[in-house]
């Protein structure tokens, strides 16, 4: 009987509008794997990429009988397809990291090291970081945003790339949110955790995937899906209100007793009807939102599925 290959260390990488630098992604992943010298397995995965992403990857994985090359049915997105990836990872390790290059492979050995002193995971903290302006300020809005509405601490400077160790990627893929988010996942499962600084590169080829529209829709399904501070906040708002207009209904009766109003402010009644009315239609929308992701969840459809292995 065929013993099954037990890599040392997985390598998940999502591909997307990538066919110009795959091959030395594989390369650099190589070169690191010659150090380490420890068994490996790449697994790259496209997520249906317009480009000849896939056509290269089939030619890689024909090369190269450490490559595993998956292909989804259409555009899930980014981290379904990081999912996908860590459903087929067979290693003691896994790093996951963009198909970019600006996570860096040979940054992989500096995480190995680390994670040898016995923690379960090492994050790639990226102190300075080589993004486009946009990217920056969106992801500094994000992780404040993020740390606000879910009273914890998200650190913009550490994102995907990372090495993690099989129980932990048992407990993500274990994780039956509907909206996958890898890094918040690698949060809310805990373990032993520390991370390193790594050197973040500028970007070889293209540009980033998320468009300014993608990032805003992305922070805004994950903080719906991680919290419910929103639907307290709109709580404590309408509290709020109705304590204020209380108030105001006393005062008003003190001025009707004492004969103080002779005419009553038409525009002071329609600005409180229109701004009332805003508030209770934005409270019904933002639970609506709420109970559509319920809905959703309900469904349990398969967050990725995939198409074909080479």
């Amino acid at each position: 009987m065929k013993e099954e290959f037990s890599p040392e260390i997985s390598f998940v990488s999502p591909v997307y509008k990538a066919e110009r630098i795959l091959d030395k992604l594989v390369s650099e992943i190589q070169k690191v794997m010659d150090e380490i010298n420890q068994p490996y397995e790449v697994i790259l995965v496209d997520d249906r990429s317009p480009d000849g992403s896939w056509q290269v990857m089939r030619k890689i994985s024909s090369k190269f009988p450490e490559v595993k090359s998956i292909r989804l049915s259409r555009n899930f997105g980014q981290h379904p397809a990081i999912m996908a990836g860590l459903s087929m990872a067979k290693g003691e390790w896994v790093v996951v990291m963009d198909c970019d290059l600006q996570d860096q492979p040979k940054e992989v050995l500096k995480l190995y090291n680390k994670a040898k002193e016995g923690f379960d995971i090492v994050f790639a903290k990226r102190k300075h970081r080589k993004d486009g302006f946009l990217k920056k300020m969106s992801s500094a809005i994000f992780s404040k945003v993020y740390s606000f509405f879910t009273d914890t601490k998200y650190d913009n400077e550490i994102a995907n790339f990372g090495i993690y160790n099989k129980k932990t990627i048992k407990s993500i893929l274990e994780i039956t949110d509907a909206i996958k988010f890898f890094p918040l996942f690698v949060k809310l499962v805990g373990f032993n955790f520390t991370s390193v600084v790594v050197e973040h590169a500028e970007r070889e080829e293209g540009e980033s995937s998320y468009s300014f529209s993608k990032l805003i829709s992305l922070a805004f399904n994950t903080i719906i899906s991680f919290s419910n501070k929103p639907l307290k906040l709109f709580v404590k708002f309408g509290i709020t209100m109705s304590m204020i207009s209380f108030l105001f209904g006393i005062y008003n009766i003190y001025l009707a007793m004492t004969n103080q109003i002779e005419v009553l402010g038409y525009s002071s009644i329609i600005v409180s009807v229109w701004f009332l009315s805003g508030i209770i239609i934005t409270t019904i929308g933002v639970t609506g939102i709420y109970i559509g992701k319920i809905f959703d969840q309900t469904k349990n459809r398969p967050t990725f599925i995939i198409d074909e292995i080479v």
